[in-house]
């Protein structure tokens, strides 16, 4: 038996971020936004570690936006993208602190 319950309705909002982050670019976009938000599509790849399209970048913001994630703001001709909810950011407190990295 499991010392921590944690009910099931909570153990399917966790999936369901889970789900939405994972891929190492959507990992490093969170990481991005923790310190620059609202950002631009076109910020956002200046500022990635790793290469990618800004096609292939929208995508990724998208699907996070779909999945209530993030949330974006048209501003000119640039849409603005951030964080519904900062908690997400939590994760990276789990990853740090995880031996199995």
């Amino acid at each position: 038996m499991i010392g921590t319950v944690i009910n099931v309705k909570a153990m399917e909002q966790v999936a369901h971020i889970l789900k939405a982050i994972a891929h190492p670019l959507r990992l490093e976009i969170l990481r991005i936004l923790e310190h620059h938000e609202p950002i631009s599509v076109k910020e956002l790849s200046e500022k990635l570690e790793q290469n990618a399209e800004q096609s292939l970048l929208s995508h990724h913001l998208t699907k996070m936006k779909d999945k209530g994630i993030l949330q974006s703001e048209k501003q000119g001709k640039y849409i603005l993208y951030s964080l519904i909810d900062r908690q997400v950011l939590k994760i990276f407190d789990c990853m740090e602190n995880c031996e199995l990295i």
